[in-house]
């Protein structure tokens, strides 16, 4: 079932494009951005990885690791994926993801 990628993690996937387009070339920024997008397609399969957030406002928002980002998700229902985020291991995590929220994430 294909997840549904949300806008901010849109943003963030073009993000990471560019910066690896900009360190390793367009080939490698190719297959990094589409293996995260095959990734986010597969999260049910790789359930037994999901880790919950924490505290109320991210209630029902789920992460998982994919080399070195994290996928921010929910599943509204069984099998449909909504990817909310995409961010790399170095970020502050919850600030960034805050930032996502509040640009346009209906958490």
């Amino acid at each position: 079932m294909a997840a549904n990628i949300y806008p901010a993690a849109r943003e963030r996937l073009l993000q990471i494009w560019d910066y690896t387009d900009r360190t390793w070339g367009e080939k490698q920024a190719d297959a990094y951005v589409n293996g995260l997008v095959a990734f986010a397609h597969d999260l049910p399969r790789h359930r037994s990885h999901w880790r919950p957030m924490r505290g109320k406002a991210f209630a029902g928002v789920w992460f998982i690791r994919h080399e070195h980002h994290y996928l921010f998700f929910r599943e509204p229902a069984e099998g449909q994926i909504e990817v909310l985020s995409i961010l790399h291991e170095n970020m502050d995590l919850p600030a960034r993801l805050r930032e996502d929220a509040e640009r346009e994430i209906p958490l």
